[in-house]
């Protein structure tokens, strides 16, 4: 029961006093951003009775059909970073171009030591559908001096994250982070307006026995990814099989429930799309970040995906991520063994 009356900045505060020369900028950004979601959860939730469903009419950067809900999440969280002053650049999914932010300073010391990037709303196709979406973020400690951040501070290796996490939009609101120690899972409680511990130090199982992918492609996969998906398919005691299909088709709906139950969710790269559609810095890198510190894995079939150079703010990937040895077992498969 005592987990139930630990909010989300009181957790925050009690794992930064375990860092002596912590500066309490982490905390507060991560703070902003949990105040940003909620209120984005708000209008998700009213969206039907406030004409912010549907289609703005213009085209983001990846040639998506814009959502008007898409925009709010947007500019909502755009505004609640440049206000905290931690900041000296923005990455959104839904900009061009990272934003660059105005240096700030507490007394001769300056503030703005940390990047981040996010995907304001995931899923976003399915919103008219009603189905669970989310927002994605992703933190990062700049590597210029000073002044406004630049695109160097913005391209780094996902090992470099110090923080990351996604909020979930579904029956509850619910947000889970990491910061390096240990993965933890907060529910908004409407009543009070506060995001409040439930999920303390996530483990996602080894092995579990379902898997999520569009099977709907499955024409355009190559012979490796084919004969995996058929062999889970396939009746066989020895091996747990078969397993079952859980495809939601909102990445942060289908990772959640993967990280809870255990599992695998794939995005492969195909004749169609060689790279994916999935996006490193918004979507691959902070959930990889976030499943291997809950002991799972994440790979594009080849690398590690926190090892992967970015070369671009909006590169693709392909994602197998989830349970360790389910993973594995893909990789395997994929490399024809």
């Amino acid at each position: 029961m005592n987990k139930k009356f630990i909010t989300l900045y009181r957790h925050i505060i009690d794992e930064e006093r375990k860092y002596p020369d912590a500066t309490g900028q982490l905390s507060d950004l991560l703070a902003d951003i949990a105040l940003a979601c909620k209120v984005i959860s708000l209008e998700v939730n009213r969206a039907g009775l406030i004409d912010i469903m549907g289609l703005t009419g213009t085209e983001n950067v990846h040639g998506e059909q814009v959502k008007k809900l898409d925009e709010f999440a947007h500019d909502m969280l755009v505004r609640a970073m440049k206000v905290s002053g931690h900041l000296c650049a923005i990455a959104s999914e839904e900009s061009e171009d990272f934003i660059p932010v105005n240096e700030k300073f507490m007394g001769e010391r300056p503030m703005s030591k940390y990047i981040i990037h996010f995907d304001p709303l995931d899923g976003s196709s399915n919103i008219d559908a009603n189905i669970s979406i989310g927002t994605i973020f992703s933190i990062y400690k700049r590597t210029t001096e000073s002044g406004p951040g630049t695109l160097e501070d913005c391209l780094q290796l996902g090992t470099k994250q110090v923080a990351a996490g996604y909020i979930i939009y579904g029956s509850s609101t619910i947000m889970v982070y990491t910061s390096g120690k240990g993965v933890h899972g907060f529910t908004l409680d409407p009543t009070v307006g506060e995001f409040l511990l439930f999920y303390e130090n996530i483990q996602i199982p080894k092995r579990a026995k379902t898997y999520s992918i569009n099977e709907g492609n499955y024409s355009k996969w190559d012979s490796g990814l084919k004969e995996y998906v058929d062999d889970l398919k396939s009746a066989n005691k020895d091996t747990g099989r078969p397993y079952s299909a859980r495809y939601v088709g909102s990445l942060v709906a289908d990772f959640h429930r993967n990280l809870l139950y255990g599992g695998i969710f794939m995005y492969p790269g195909d004749t169609k799309n060689p790279k994916g559609k999935l996006r490193l810095l918004y979507e691959a890198n902070p959930l990889a970040f976030i499943v291997e510190q809950a002991g799972g894995r994440a790979t594009n079939g080849k690398e590690r995906i926190l090892e992967i150079v970015p070369l671009d703010l909006h590169q693709k990937t392909p994602l197998f991520i989830g349970s360790e040895e389910d993973v594995l077992e893909a990789e395997r498969f994929l490399a024809g063994k």
